[in-house]
């Protein structure tokens, strides 16, 4: 009987010890995750808008129409950053197979620097926290499975800060008011359906090429140059498409999303869902 008793001990002993070391290093890492959150909104709101009221008519045309589509009842300007949380399926990079996955973003509208993580499923039980962070044209992205195991770590190079940057334009529509005048985003006239977005920061530039609908509202953002699919990791990727616009603050924010990659005039989904909650936070 003692034996069985020590045995049992021992067992719970395994079993408690792992189950306490993973629970603690879950909230260590959403603990960090949400200091660098804190961070960009901090650093936001000590900056003063830089919105060019006179600039706005010299936009492109379907530029000015998208955001007279935006802002019904103009601009925010007191809009400093912007928490979104996401729901839908994802595909890791190189694989093919889809897996529900949750998401939570924050961006600042006055620079571009945002904290995005994730929780997916990997096999079974087993589950994942991904993050890819862009702060002051740092890139970092990481990956741990049960928040304890490290099995993606890349630093920032000048390429995967320039993708880094080109990933906070893709993402823009969500927080149109980093897209007006005076920030960080210039407008270049193409045609009365499209126009090139160029962002300028940390020494960097991206564009992206945004098609506009006949209502105003922005359908889709393309990259001008292929991805390379071969990379373990998905970067900005090179194409997403919005719909669904609701009105939210005074705000039309495109609800739901689709992200991909793109080469060789094909496109691969690799993150399709819905926003199901967004936040703005303000001066």
């Amino acid at each position: 009987m003692r034996m069985k008793n020590a045995a049992l001990i021992v067992l719970a002993g395994l079993v408690a010890v792992p189950t306490v070391w993973i629970g603690w290093s879950a909230w260590s890492l959403r603990a960090e995750i949400s200091g660098r959150e804190d961070a960009v909104v901090a650093d936001a709101r000590d900056r003063a808008a830089s919105f060019d009221a006179a600039a706005m008519q010299s936009l492109p045309a379907p530029v000015r129409r998208y955001f007279d589509f935006v802002f019904p009842d103009g601009p925010p300007v007191d809009i400093v950053s912007v928490a979104v949380d996401m729901s839908g399926e994802f595909r890791r990079p190189l694989m093919e197979k889809f897996e529900p996955t949750t998401a939570r973003q924050v961006a600042s509208t006055r620079k571009p620097d945002l904290v995005f993580s994730a929780d997916t499923p990997i096999i079974g039980p087993v589950w994942a926290v991904a993050y890819d962070i862009f702060v002051d044209g740092e890139m970092e992205m990481g990956a741990k499975l049960l928040s304890t195991l490290r099995v993606v770590d890349e630093k920032g190079t000048p390429e995967l800060n320039r993708i880094s940057l080109r990933r906070w334009l893709l993402e823009s529509p969500a927080w149109p008011m980093a897209l007006l005048p005076g920030g960080p985003v210039e407008w270049q006239p193409i045609d009365d359906r499209h126009a090139r977005a160029v962002v300028s920061a940390y020494g960097f530039q991206a564009a992206m090429i945004a098609t506009f609908r006949d209502d105003g509202s922005l359908a889709a953002f393309d990259a001008e140059e292929d991805g390379d699919l071969t990379t373990p990791y998905h970067g900005s990727g090179e194409h997403t498409v919005r719909s669904d616009y609701r009105l939210v603050e005074g705000v039309r924010i495109p609800m739901s999303f689709m992200i991909a990659r793109a080469a060789d005039g094909e496109i691969h989904p690799f993150w399709e869902g819905r926003i199901t909650s967004i936040r703005f936070i303000r001066d």
